[in-house]
């Protein structure tokens, strides 16, 4: 059974946590993992992250088990739920003044056993950590198009003054394209799922150094909000760290 850790810190500049995580398990053993940093004028990035972590929350533990049967059906029901949830954040965002504008980035990651079916919008980032630390998702911004179109480099792109402009986010149009992903997690030692506070201070040799640590589940987490602050902490620091190694938590 995985075992997790989940946090989510202000950081040391800005006010308000705009992010939301959160973990549901049911009794079929499925889990839904959820990711969301919100942004909008006046806070309302914050009702917009909550507004769709807490619905997706919700339609998951209510959803008959009977749209879990396959890979292509776990899919289809997260992208259609997405879908739906979009909507609404985009409906509340029009019709409440304070939320004009308003919307998140999300990664949900739907998982069964070894099997993952993941949804990406934005620059929330999910990485699998083996042998070797991978990034399953590819960021939705502005410096990745640049990069796609040879303008600038991968390295250039890391510091990049416009590198926190994102092309997508949940609730800023009534419809939204989402990234789907379907992946095994057999023979991954870690799955990490965060928001852009945390991979926008940390590298990925700071991640992978700091979960191949001796170190407990909760002290890995704990060392990884502790390392973003100490590098600035200029931004909400929010993750869930999962494992199935049977490590104290």
């Amino acid at each position: 059974m995985l075992q997790y850790v989940i946090e989510s810190d202000t950081g040391r500049k800005r006010e308000i946590n705009e992010d939301r995580v959160a973990v549901h398990r049911r009794s079929d053993g499925l889990l839904l993992v959820l990711v969301a940093d919100g942004m909008g004028g006046h806070n309302a990035g914050d009702v917009a992250s909550r507004m769709t972590v807490d619905e997706l929350g919700v339609r998951f533990m209510d959803a008959d088990s009977e749209q879990f049967r396959s890979a292509d059906e776990k899919t289809a029901w997260l992208s259609e739920q997405v879908l739906q949830v979009n909507r609404a954040v985009y409906e509340h965002s029009i019709t409440h003044r304070e939320c004009k504008g308003m919307g998140t980035t999300l990664i949900a990651a739907l998982i069964e056993g070894e099997d993952c079916v993941l949804c990406h919008i934005g620059d929330s980032r999910a990485y699998v950590i083996g042998e070797s630390m991978t990034q399953v998702t590819r960021d939705h911004s502005y410096v990745n198009v640049l990069v796609d179109n040879g303008e600038i480099t991968q390295e250039q792109a890391e510091d990049h003054p416009k590198k926190n402009w994102i092309l997508r986010s949940l609730g800023t149009e009534p419809d939204i394209e989402r990234e789907m992903h379907h992946f095994s997690l057999a023979g991954i030692s870690y799955f990490l799922i965060c928001t852009d506070g945390l991979s926008n201070k940390l590298s990925e040799r700071d991640i992978s150094s700091i979960v191949r640590s001796k170190a407990s589940l909760s002290q890995k987490g704990k060392a990884m909000v502790a390392l973003a602050n100490d590098l600035g902490g200029e931004d909400n620091i929010s993750f869930v760290l999962l494992t199935a190694l049977g490590e104290e938590v």
